[in-house]
C-alpha cells in the first residue's frame, strides 16, 4: 500500500475527466469499460475502473445507476508541496481552466504559497507550496 488515493465517481463522463486529469498531471492512464468488466448495470462503454498512475495518483470510474457521483463539501485534495513550484502553479493554472478559482494561488504572511480551486468536475484542490 502506498497510501491514500482517491477514488472518484463520475456521473457518465469517467474517461473525459481522468484524460484532462493526465493532461494536468502527466503519468499513465488506463481505462476500462463496463464490457470488459463483463458488467450489465450499465452501457458497456461506460468506464468501470480508470487509473492515473504518475505523480499524482487517482482513480475513477461512471458512477452506477445507484450511486452518487462526484459532489465535494468540506473536503479538498491538497498538493502541498508535492512538486516544483513552477510545476504547483502550472496544475493550479490548468485545473482552474473551465473551473473556478476560489482562492488565487499568492504568498501568504507566513511565506508559503497557496491557492483553491475547482476544477471543472467539481473536484477541489488546494495546492502550495514554500520556496
Amino acid at each position: 500500500m502506498t497510501g491514500l488515493m482517491p477514488y472518484l465517481s463520475f456521473p457518465g463522463n469517467a474517461g473525459e475527466a481522468l484524460e484532462f486529469y493526465q493532461d494536468v498531471f502527466g503519468g499513465q492512464l488506463s481505462l476500462f469499460t463496463y464490457e470488459q468488466f463483463q458488467r450489465t448495470d450499465g452501457p458497456p462503454d461506460m468506464i468501470a475502473h480508470g487509473e492515473l498512475a504518475g505523480p499524482v495518483r487517482l482513480c475513477g470510474s461512471d458512477a452506477g445507476p445507484d450511486d452518487d457521483a462526484v459532489h465535494m463539501l468540506g473536503m479538498s485534495f491538497a498538493l502541498l508541496g508535492t512538486a516544483e513550484p513552477q510545476i504547483l502553479t502550472e496544475w493550479f493554472d490548468q485545473l482552474a481552466e473551465d473551473g473556478t478559482v476560489i482562492d488565487p494561488l499568492q504568498k501568504r504572511p507566513w511565506g508559503a504559497h497557496d491557492g483553491q480551486v475547482r476544477d471543472r468536475y467539481g473536484v477541489r484542490w488546494l495546492i502550495g507550496y514554500e520556496r
